[in-house]
């Protein structure tokens, strides 16, 4: 585990994430994408968080993040492929992370798989994880941070 040397920064979030958050602006989007996707093929900007949840990244990155209060969705996840059935759990563990900075959230919406890789790829940056979890990949809207 790497350790930061700055107060109140979850050691989950690497240098290079921090930086990426910085440079972010208002409206850009960051995906946090599963062991799965196809980062590297599709972002313009990619880091590696091998190894962590999606969920546990959440909750290290949500008190330093602010999410976008001027769209009516500012997380997104993929639906599922016809055929396919979503582990509910998955979301339910999301939302557990992401309530404990921002209770008053809108819910999750779902996009179809190929324009969930469109995002993606003009997303401000895809976060590659260890989430084995079949569609666990989310992207955050960026708000402006309260002064």
């Amino acid at each position: 585990m790497k350790v930061t040397m700055l107060k109140g920064i979850s050691p989950l979030i690497s240098p290079r994430l921090l930086g990426v958050m910085a440079r972010m602006g208002h409206g850009d989007e960051l995906v946090l994408a599963d062991a799965h996707f196809p980062g590297e093929s599709l972002g313009k900007r990619v880091v590696r968080a091998d190894g962590l949840r999606i969920a546990d990244l959440l909750e290290a990155i949500l008190p330093l993040f602010e999410l976008d209060s001027y769209v009516p969705h500012p997380l997104i996840m993929m639906e599922p492929v016809a055929g396919d059935t979503l582990d509910p759990q998955v979301e339910i563990a999301y939302l557990k992370s992401i309530r404990l900075a921002s209770p008053d959230l809108p819910p999750i919406k779902r996009i179809d798989r190929y324009a969930f890789y469109d995002r993606a790829k003009s997303a401000f940056a895809v976060v590659m994880t260890g989430e084995t979890a079949k569609y666990g990949n989310i992207i955050l809207i960026k708000g402006v941070t309260p002064v």
